[in-house]
């Protein structure tokens, strides 16, 4: 990875919070996907579903299920990527895991708490190869939590078995909005070598 690349994916990318008036057309999305999708996940379970929201009328639909500090900020997002897990994952794992195609079959009868935790862990880190994806073509991105998970499965996944688990604003960040970045743990705080 060149040292830009990595300025701009890691390194000086930064949460935003604000945005610019600049679309996203259908094709970036289409892009982001296309990269996002070969990121490693346990038993190439891909068990991530996204939701692109995009139309005012969809942006009124998700306003209602936003926490109050998160309302003004996801308006203004041109787009807001709605992370979800499908919770039949394992009916894709024969095209998805052809080597073993009974594997579906195991992950479908796992006890349900290692089910959940591996729903959340795997679609988890394919919202974080979304954030990296987005960051490497030039996007910018808002993660967030504060909205109401029933609310949001009631007005955009009621027709699929998926459940959100992660917003994630994207677009083009309006630098003058940014908060002072917050410190981050230094090596020795965070990791052991073993």
């Amino acid at each position: 990875m060149s040292d830009q690349l990595l300025q701009q994916v890691l390194l000086e990318a930064r949460t935003h919070n604000g945005w610019l008036a600049e679309p996203i057309d259908d094709a970036t999305l289409h892009r982001l996907y296309e990269a996002l999708r070969l990121g490693p996940t346990a038993a190439n379970s891909v068990p991530a579903r996204i939701v692109f929201v995009k139309s005012p009328e969809a942006k009124e639909r998700l306003r209602p299920c936003l926490a109050e500090g998160n309302v003004e900020k996801t308006m203004s997002a041109p787009v807001t990527a709605i992370i979800a897990h499908d919770t039949r994952f394992h009916e894709k794992m024969p095209k998805l895991f052809p080597a073993r195609p009974t594997m579906g079959e195991a992950l479908a009868a796992m006890p349900q708490e290692q089910r959940d935790f591996f729903l959340l862990q795997n679609a988890s880190l394919q919202a974080g190869y979304l954030i990296l994806a987005a960051r490497a073509l030039g996007l910018d991105c808002g993660p967030m939590g504060g909205f109401d998970r029933e609310k949001v499965d009631a007005a955009f996944l009621a027709d699929v078995p998926w459940k959100s688990i992660l917003l994630i604003n994207l677009g083009h960040g309006d630098p003058a909005k940014l908060y002072p970045r917050n410190p981050r743990l230094d090596f020795d705080e965070a990791c052991r070598i073993a």
